[in-house]
């Protein structure tokens, strides 16, 4: 750990520095190692970055939010509108009945809205290890049209980590391995509350990275997310 560090703090603050492939001496001017003819990297992408702090990601959260709460009035507005169309215009149910049934749909939209905001709220930045990657073989239902379906076989990609008080928590995917050989076990991770996402400690082998804020796919040598401009957490 201590090796680890002094490698960050070295490449930071401009000093001489070790090869990340051979451990052999360098110095921050060589673009290449002497003795294994590695190319460099300037940035070493070891340590948990402190761009988590960037303004733009309270921006993104209150944009966020303010966007879930849009979405569910209007889909509120028209489960209410279209069960009272229904009750005037069906014979199966009259209002103001079917005006009720749409106030309850469009108040589970509002209430999805408020619990997943809480949720998000709620959450914490805790730190946790990658302890075991799992592939798991399942059957879902599919639906063939005119009231048939079949069987499928998809794959589920789990990656299993441990937090530092012992909790376990499970990133997963469904028919996408991305995630997957994103994540080494043994690989330090930090969970940042409210984005409820993971930064991985060390990235120094990493050709991609995930944005934390809106989790698209990212170049390591990209600053800013190219979708929701926020910043990279490298």
């Amino acid at each position: 750990m201590r090796a680890v560090y002094c490698i960050y703090l070295f490449n930071k603050l401009g000093v001489p520095m070790y090869c990340s492939n051979c451990g052999a001496f360098i110095e921050e001017k060589d673009k290449l190692c002497e003795y294994c003819g590695k190319e460099l990297n300037k940035t070493s992408y070891i340590g948990y970055s402190d761009k988590i702090y960037d303004k733009a990601f309270d921006k993104y959260m209150k944009d966020t939010k303010r966007w879930a709460w849009i979405f569910s009035a209007i889909l509120a507005v028209i489960a209410v509108s279209g069960f009272y169309i229904y009750g005037e215009t069906s014979p199966e149910m009259d209002n103001p009945e079917a005006l009720y049934i749409g106030f309850v749909i469009g108040g589970m939209f509002l209430l999805i809205a408020l619990m997943t905001i809480i949720s998000r709220n709620k959450s914490e930045t805790w730190d946790g290890m990658v302890t075991a990657k799992e592939i798991r073989e399942k059957w879902r239902r599919v639906n063939a049209g005119n009231s048939d379906y079949y069987w499928e076989l998809y794959l589920e990609y789990i990656i299993i980590i441990m937090r530092d008080n012992d909790d376990i928590n499970e990133l997963s995917a469904v028919d996408d391995d991305t995630v997957y050989n994103y994540y080494k076990v043994g690989d330090k991770v930090r969970h940042h509350k409210n984005l409820n996402s993971f930064e991985k400690y060390d990235k120094s082998q990493d050709t991609i990275i995930f944005c934390n804020a809106c989790a698209s796919l990212n170049d390591i040598n990209d600053e800013r997310c190219f979708r929701c401009k926020c910043p990279l957490l490298k």
